[in-house]
């Protein structure tokens, strides 16, 4: 019970940054694809709200006409948007959806049969799908309470008028099980899911996938030139192993992953690539990454078991005509093999770096 409750506060606490899942998306070219689907959305919306207004248990007056034809207009600027935009921030995203969340809220409240009006929040449901996969369980709370409030305003209005007490409960039980039992559960579940394929699971420290994925996006977003990456890889790590076997040595790649987690600022990322490999990626200039590197191997050097040593390989910036994570990362590895073939136990620093970056 202890572990899963942990697991619920790391859920509950994380934040969520889903621009892994939209680039997921974007590599495997079906992110154009999703934003169609979330558009088509906007335009059954549409479509609903037009024959809502048509029909006798729609809006009874003329405001009521009048507040779907300007929910059915915003829908489909809403398809409009997701269909010939690029995809979101998460602020415009969230916007978007409150406002889609408002919108079916107070479209359900201008039916004159109440019953299919208290049905209509089932489509908060649907917003809020898009919002389990793209969003933080706290973003998720919010619209499962926003959802339950309108439910129950929504049943109290139908029971008011006349309505069977028994039904309106029925639709508040359903709209609960969705919203306050399933969504928030699938989202855990992805959570899961995701915090597992791009974890290592022995250091518990995100693997080469999530390494990939950080590198990228600061590729994208970062100024090249202080994009550093270093490869820290233990020394005689197989003599470890054959001598007091994979036990302790498991014990060795914990520790050493602690370690340089510790000496590790909160900004740069520290990862397990495989075996006994370890990245760290950050944005630093050349002096600070040396002293960094320095920092770490250190660090790792004070074992209390076994002793081991690192030897370290930076490289910062991103030279060429075509810069890619991949090179920079090539670079470090380069230089780490350096650092090995000098002997072990030092940082060697990739010798591309530009030299303005050196004078900084």
């Amino acid at each position: 019970m202890a572990g899963s409750a942990g697991l619920l506060k790391s859920w509950w606490r994380d934040p969520i940054d889903r621009r892994w899942l939209v680039h997921v998306l974007e590599s495997h070219s079906v992110l154009r694809w999703e934003q169609w689907s979330v558009g088509a959305g906007g335009l059954v919306m549409a479509f609903v709200a037009a024959a809502t207004a048509a029909s006798p248990g729609g809006p009874s007056d003329t405001s009521g006409r009048v507040i779907f034809a300007v929910i059915g207009i915003g829908a489909l600027l809403w398809a409009l948007r997701w269909w010939f935009g690029p995809w979101p921030s998460a602020k415009e995203s969230l916007i978007l959806f409150a406002a889609a969340d408002v919108s079916i809220t107070v479209g359900c409240l201008q039916d004159s049969n109440r019953v299919y009006g208290s049905l209509g929040v089932i489509l908060l449901v649907v917003t809020g799908s898009y919002l389990t996969f793209f969003h933080s369980p706290k973003v998720l709370a919010a619209h499962a309470l926003w959802s339950v409030l309108s439910v129950l305003v929504l049943s109290w209005h139908m029971v008011s008028g006349g309505g069977d007490v028994f039904l309106a409960t029925a639709i508040v039980l359903i709209v609960m099980a969705a919203l306050v039992v399933a969504l928030p559960s699938l989202q855990f579940m992805f959570w899961l899911v995701q915090t597992e394929s791009i974890s290592d699971p022995l250091t518990k420290l995100i693997n080469r996938r999530g390494l990939e994925f950080h590198l990228s996006r600061m590729f994208a977003t970062s100024d090249l030139a202080r994009i550093c990456v270093m490869i820290v890889d233990l020394d005689g790590f197989k003599s470890v192993n054959d001598r007091f076997g994979h036990s302790v040595g498991d014990e060795v790649l914990m520790r050493t992953a602690q370690r340089i987690q510790a000496a590790a600022t909160p900004d740069l990322i520290v990862s397990r690539t495989g075996g006994e490999e370890f990245a760290v990626v950050g944005l630093m200039s050349a002096e600070e990454a040396s002293a960094a590197a320095e920092l770490f191997r250190q660090s790792a050097a004070a074992q209390h078991t076994v002793p081991v040593t690192v030897s370290i390989g930076v490289a910062i910036g991103g030279d060429g005509p075509h810069p890619t994570p991949q090179v920079l990362l090539q670079r470090a590895d380069s230089a780490m093999y350096q650092a090995k073939h000098d002997g072990g136990n030092r940082v060697v620093i990739d010798e591309a770096i530009r030299p303005e970056v050196r004078r900084s």
